[in-house]
């Protein structure tokens, strides 16, 4: 199946656009990516849906890797350590990957897919989430990764670990989009990411955090912007 939209150079070219405007793509159909509509259906993915099927999965790993644990002790170092591994994982990826710039067009559609629709359309409760038929798969090879290389106990733990920051990631991410977030931290959250879609699209990669954006000094400035 061959992508519908070409988007060139979408991060080099792509325009602020006025907030209001995006709010009013909510209610729009979400940009097409693929004109088979099966292929197309994969691309989307609800709220209601992503909780349906990680919430259950998060409960699998975490009892099967606790109970192949030889103590509770590590069962809970290597998930915290797993957690802890997904916050670079979440920068490097939406620096480097989520926001790669190529003028090879085959590498700007799969980055459009990947990334480049949810920045047209930032707002669209459907692309919102990383597809589960995305997710998933890499999921499966992760665990069997940690498994293979450090037994079912602790790679699995580790592995599971790792879930939980990417749920945490993507539950943070829709909950920037489409909810009110009240209080300092989450508020402070919601302002970062806004910021990186309506403000400099090459800043604020962080999504969990603002505190990986100020070591790698990529924290959108007001000040610096306009003094540059």
């Amino acid at each position: 199946m061959r992508c519908k939209i070409l988007f060139p150079l979408w991060i080099g070219s792509l325009k602020v656009s006025p907030m209001q405007n995006n709010i009013q793509r909510k209610k729009e159909d979400p940009v097409q990516l693929f004109k088979n509509p099966v292929m197309e259906r994969l691309t989307l993915l609800s709220f209601p849906v992503f909780l349906a099927v990680w919430l259950p999965c998060l409960a699998i790993v975490l009892f099967y890797a606790e109970r192949s644990s030889v103590s509770g002790l590590l069962f809970t170092f290597y998930v915290v350590i797993g957690i802890v591994a997904w916050f670079p994982v979440e920068y490097l990826l939406h620096r480097f990957l989520f926001h790669f710039q190529t003028r090879y067009a085959p590498v700007q559609s799969l980055i459009y897919m990947l990334h480049g629709n949810h920045h047209e359309q930032p707002n669209h409760p459907l692309r919102n989430l990383m597809p589960l038929c995305v997710t998933l798969p890499l999921a499966a090879v992760i665990w069997f990764g940690c498994a293979f290389f450090m037994g079912k106990g602790n790679g699995g733990a580790l592995a599971a670990g790792f879930f939980c920051g990417y749920v945490f990631y993507d539950v943070t991410h829709y909950s920037c989009h489409q909810f009110r977030m009240r209080g300092r931290f989450l508020s402070r959250l919601k302002s970062h990411h806004i910021n990186h879609h309506y403000r400099d699209h090459n800043m604020n990669y962080g999504i969990t955090n603002t505190i990986i954006d100020r070591f790698f000094c990529t924290t959108f400035s007001s000040y610096q912007k306009n003094n540059k």
